[in-house]
């Protein structure tokens, strides 16, 4: 199936939404549940893992499931000389989608759990520390895709990206947010998930390098593209998923 550029967008803006209200929700009911910080995050990192490899795995072939702008970012980067790569009006729609998306997703838990639908988080994340581990997270996250996509393991995209996201949670300080629209979405909800909106911005700047650095590893590691055969990235929806 070629999806239509409009049914691409909607699926990035309602996997990013799903997404995200996997992410929060699962954090309300895990900290209503448990005063213990370590089973609290323990329960968010699995319902995050398990969500997100059943969305990327539905939705993969419609958009090529990204759900995030430096992925989409870098889909645009990889392929802009390639005539079936991902065009500037793909970019121009996807991540305002994803973007929408994710803020709807965060309102959708905070009303599943009959919290204030908007309240901007007071969860201050400024440290350097937290910076960094965001820098690492995404840089990891461009790694894995691009690199399914250079060895021909694609196909493996839904359960290597939520099995990596599941890791990050734990081995980085920042929990790895690893998105730029998933970071403005939790920004709209004082619970657990949450970001206080004056982290944003450093916080997606740390993504941005992140994924330049993701993307330089790859051109490292892989060297240059080879034909398009089996791409990580999905545009039209004919291949295999790409991600999260």
């Amino acid at each position: 199936m070629n999806a239509s550029l409009g049914r691409r967008a909607a699926a990035e803006a309602i996997g990013t939404a799903l997404l995200v209200a996997v992410v929060v929700g699962s954090g309300i009911q895990a900290t209503e549940l448990s005063h213990d910080v370590g089973v609290q995050l323990l329960a968010n990192s699995l319902a995050t893992v398990f969500g997100l490899g059943v969305l990327i795995l539905l939705l993969g072939p419609v958009s090529g499931a990204h759900f995030n702008p430096v992925v989409t970012l870098a889909a645009w980067f990889t392929t802009r000389r390639d005539p079936d790569g991902l065009a500037l009006r793909d970019v121009a729609a996807y991540v305002p989608a994803q973007t929408a998306g994710a803020i709807g997703g965060a309102v959708l838990a905070d009303a599943m759990f009959a919290k204030p639908l908007v309240e901007f988080s007071a969860h201050d994340r400024s440290a350097g520390h937290l910076l960094l581990a965001e820098v690492v997270a995404t840089a990891g996250l461009i790694l894995l895709i691009f690199g399914l996509s250079r060895i021909g393991r694609a196909a493996l995209a839904p359960a290597a990206v939520a099995s990596y996201i599941g890791s990050a949670y734990w081995f980085t300080s920042s929990t790895s947010f690893a998105n730029p629209a998933v970071t403005i979405g939790r920004a709209f909800t004082d619970t657990f998930a949450g970001i206080a909106p004056a982290s944003v911005a450093p916080f997606i700047a740390a993504q941005l390098l992140g994924a330049v650095l993701g993307l330089a590893a790859v051109a490292v590691l892989y060297g240059r593209p080879a034909p398009v055969a089996d791409e990580v990235v999905v545009p039209h929806g004919e291949a295999e998923p790409a991600l999260s």
